[in-house]
């Protein structure tokens, strides 16, 4: 199977959970390890019960031969079954030596001897800090901070909250970027005008250094006008947004498997008056957030085709009631039942009022525009390497952020990325095609206009995928280069380029590289 993907120009990654099993004790049928090694491979608290903090029987990779056993495995997934990397869940319960011992032993495997070349194997997973190894509580953990040089990637829930709003734990009526926080309410108490200003600028900071990377070291201008380092934007409980050294180390990402699909989220966030056709103006608004930025861009399967699950925030046992995909674009299975009670019970009352409204529904007009606007977003990516930049000199030399401070205007993020041309003698020249590059995310639900002396005098013309989008919104963005004017439509995401004097057009180019 593994090669049959490849073949077809497809990576296989594995999803790994090494965090716990499913049974113990010598005699349960389905305990394994336990009967090898009693008591051995499962951590224990100080009254000897086994830990439960990842679900059910946390295993101790701190313990040599789960540790063994974990590298093992993987070097027999790499070498015999050729798969191209591995997904981690819950890494942040597995000890951070486990973690980049394996990484090193996949590192040094050669096509010549090995007939894999383990440089290409990327390793990433969820970094999150809790349960008894918090803060190295059991050893020092492969935690989001503690992986920091190492080159595996963890997901950045950071830049997912503050797009979205709230978290998976809060309230699931608090709005965020693109969400409608203080520039279009939907009734939920969050505050004073000056208190929402304060989260939507937050929000933006978070946002900003999440594009960059999350690079802890990258320089910005955040929301005071302060020019502040990744690692010195805080949290609300003080904890550094950013903490990664390279790009690679960095997953962006708005929705996963867990919790509710991008459009289900987006769905409960919004006002409830705004229209479907907003609604997917803004679930694309989201995924152009992820795959414009640096770092490592991940999508749940459907972000690009509207799916729902009808709002369920925990689906794995949901069956293919909730969880289907419809791949002939007819349905995106919103409003097919309320969510079983488990983890949905809470929200019934937000559930029933949205699921009962055929309005909140999407056609099937609105699901294909969605996956032709998300291909585009591929396609512009992969238009310039200067999207895909692979070490933080890089992204510090050459992406910059402008409208910040605390002048700058609420729900609208510009971001240039600068080419090795005219005025960056120090900066090598890496795309053949553009020489410079700017993405406005406009998140407001009104046109944005904004004036960039820094932006004048350029020769920036739209991106010619978006020139051929079948999205005839974007295509009334504007760039005025006497004033560095830039007007952008409502939740719209636009890329101007300047093209080099000679080069050919370039989409052309685009094309070629996605077939």
């Amino acid at each position: 199977m593994v090669q049959a993907l490849n073949r077809i120009g497809l990576n296989v990654v594995l999803d790994v959970v090494y965090n716990h099993l499913h049974a113990n004790g010598p005699h349960n049928k389905d305990s394994v390890l336990d009967k090898i090694v009693p008591g051995y491979y499962l951590r224990r608290n100080n009254d000897g019960f086994i830990e439960n903090s990842t679900c059910v029987n946390n295993t101790a990779s701190e313990h040599y031969m789960v540790d063994r056993l974990i590298r093992d495995d993987l070097l027999n997934w790499v070498v015999n079954y050729k798969v191209d990397g591995f997904r981690f869940d819950l890494m942040g319960h597995i000890m951070k030596d486990t973690m980049v011992k394996a990484k090193s032993a996949i590192g040094n495997l050669r096509k010549e001897t090995d007939g894999v070349d383990g440089s290409r194997i990327y390793i990433y997973g969820e970094g999150w800090n809790f349960g008894e190894v918090a803060n190295n509580g059991r050893g020092v953990n492969a935690s989001q901070f503690n992986l920091t040089g190492t080159g595996i990637g963890s997901f950045n829930d950071r830049i997912r909250d503050a797009t979205l709003g709230g978290s998976p734990f809060g309230h699931p009526l608090q709005q965020g970027f693109i969400t409608g926080l203080l520039l279009q309410p939907n009734g939920h108490d969050h505050g004073s005008e000056a208190t929402q200003q304060l989260m939507l600028s937050t929000a933006k900071d978070h946002i900003q250094i999440g594009m960059a990377a999350n690079l802890k070291d990258y320089v910005l201008t955040n929301h005071e006008g302060k020019e502040v380092k990744g690692s010195e934007i805080l949290m609300h409980d003080a904890t550094p947004v950013a903490y990664a050294s390279q790009p690679t180390e960095t997953i962006n990402y708005v929705s996963a498997h867990d919790n509710e699909t991008l459009f289900d989220i987006i769905s409960l966030k919004t006002p409830m008056e705004i229209s479907v056709d907003e609604r997917c103006r803004i679930n694309h608004l989201a995924s152009s957030m992820i795959a414009l930025s640096q770092g490592i861009p991940f999508f749940h399967a459907g972000d690009e085709i509207l799916r729902s699950k009808s709002l369920d925030r925990d689906s794995y046992n949901s069956g293919d009631w909730f969880n289907r995909l419809d791949f002939s674009y007819k349905s995106n299975n919103w409003g097919v039942g309320l969510p079983p009670k488990g983890k949905n019970e809470h929200s019934w009352p937000l559930i029933k009022l949205r699921l009962q409204d055929p309005s909140f529904k999407p056609q099937s007009s609105h699901i294909v525009s969605t996956l032709n606007s998300f291909l585009d977003l591929l396609r512009i990516r992969y238009s310039s390497p200067l999207f895909r930049l692979d070490t933080a000199k890089a992204i510090k030399e050459r992406v910059r952020f402008h409208n910040t401070g605390p002048s700058s205007v609420p729900g609208a993020i510009i971001m240039s990325i600068e080419d090795g041309h005219k005025g960056m003698a120090s900066v090598s020249q890496i795309d053949p095609v553009y020489s410079f590059l700017v993405v406005i995310f406009n998140a407001r639900p009104s046109e944005f206009s904004f004036l960039s002396p820094a932006l004048k005098d350029r020769n920036l013309e739209l991106h010619p995928v978006q020139v051929k989008s079948g999205d005839e919104i974007v295509r009334k963005s504007v760039y005025d280069a006497f004033s560095g004017g830039f007007t952008v439509p409502a939740r719209t995401t636009t890329v101007f380029v300047e093209v080099l004097t000679n080069s050919s057009s370039h989409y052309t180019i685009v094309y070629a590289n996605l077939t």
